[in-house]
């Protein structure tokens, strides 16, 4: 049964407190003392302590933000509504609203997580597992940060996949800055990017580990790449656990300070992965890949491999005209491309897959 829809009351003054700039945690326990709309009245009249500039966002008209949101391309996901994701919706603490650029996933994904401060060794591993995930079809949910976030995205990007980047700030900004083109290809991509911030909203420091529940709650695995002691990918492991996700890790040098916190992960019972296939095994267990051999080949018989080759044509194609063309499952036809691709037969650039010169149609 599809869940009730809340009145638009409700969803109005909502939407007002969340422009407020207030911690989530502090939205939630005014909204639980009455309701949005006791929560707005008290703001307004000064019953509540906040800022003036607070003050004087909640004061404005939810039709107004309505208006702005959809001139700058952005929906909002309301918690109880159809287009809120129920995974999410069943974590202990979910956001009652989430901004949305692009589209939200219709099943949940695989996060990739680890240090900032990452190392070859890990950036590696990161975009070989994003890479992986998304040619068998999962969506890949991570924050784009530095490190290892954006290294698990730039492989989904580069396998034409699909990727959830989670944001510590509004949708009306890129943070870092540097990896804009990395979130506007996931869109390219049939991907989104997410936020409980509204636009307007800096990327302070206090909003990052309240985001990552979030970035958990979006999937049903979490994979600790690369992580020191107490850093922020532990905080993702955590929630992980608490929402009842399976928790994996990556394991390292034990003289390595960025590896220290996946091997204490692995020492406290986390599941090691070593390696791609090792990685897609766990996940066929889960449940959120099926196995190569179900439904679909592994390896395109020459037949249909040729007809790929066709649908892609000299002027190159979108995954998702592709799909169109073939009438494949996303998830076969992902496995094709990859392996064209690991064959050196196409090449990938802004989301469109391209034959090589000097393979061409009969290569």
């Amino acid at each position: 049964m599809s869940p009730k829809a809340p009145p638009v009351p409700y969803f109005s003054h909502r939407l007002r407190l969340a422009y407020s700039g207030l911690h989530p945690e502090r939205i939630h326990s005014l909204v639980k003392a009455s309701d949005p709309a006791g929560a707005v009245r008290r703001i307004e009249a000064g019953r509540v302590r906040v800022s003036p500039a607070a003050r004087e966002a909640v004061g404005i008209p939810a039709e107004r933000r309505m208006e702005e949101l959809a001139s700058s391309g952005l929906s909002v996901a309301l918690l109880g509504t159809d287009s809120y994701p129920p995974w999410l919706a069943a974590i202990p603490d979910p956001p009652d609203l989430l901004f949305v650029r692009g589209v939200l996933p219709t099943s949940p994904g695989v996060a990739v997580v680890g240090s900032r401060r990452a190392t070859r060794y890990g950036v590696n591993l990161a975009k070989a597992a994003g890479a992986a995930v998304a040619r068998r079809g999962a969506v890949v949910v991570s924050g784009l940060a530095r490190g290892i976030d954006g290294a698990a995205h730039q492989g989904v990007v580069e396998a034409g996949g699909r990727g959830v980047a989670v944001l510590g700030c509004g949708l009306d900004r890129w943070y870092p800055v540097s990896h804009r083109r990395l979130g506007e290809a996931l869109l390219e991509n049939g991907g989104g990017v997410v936020t409980e911030y509204p636009p307007g909203t800096v990327p302070e420091p206090w909003r990052f580990p309240v985001r990552n529940r979030i970035i958990t709650g979006l999937s049903r695995v979490v994979l600790v790449v690369e992580a020191a002691a107490g850093g922020g990918a532990l905080i993702s492991a955590r929630l992980g656990l608490e929402q009842g996700r399976e928790v994996l890790a990556v394991p390292g040098d034990v003289n390595r300070a960025t590896s220290r916190g996946c091997n204490e992960l692995i020492r406290d019972g986390a599941m090691p992965v070593l390696g791609t296939a090792d990685l897609l095994d766990l996940l066929e267990q889960e449940g959120i890949v099926s196995p190569i051999g179900a439904g679909h080949q592994g390896s395109a018989p020459d037949d249909a491999e040729g007809g790929l080759v066709e649908a892609i044509g000299e002027a190159g194609a979108t995954l998702e005209v592709l799909a169109e063309r073939m009438g494949w499952p996303l998830t076969r036809l992902l496995v094709s491309i990859g392996e064209l691709e690991s064959e050196g037969r196409i090449s990938r650039e802004s989301g469109v897959i391209r034959l090589r010169k000097e393979h061409g149609r009969d290569g």
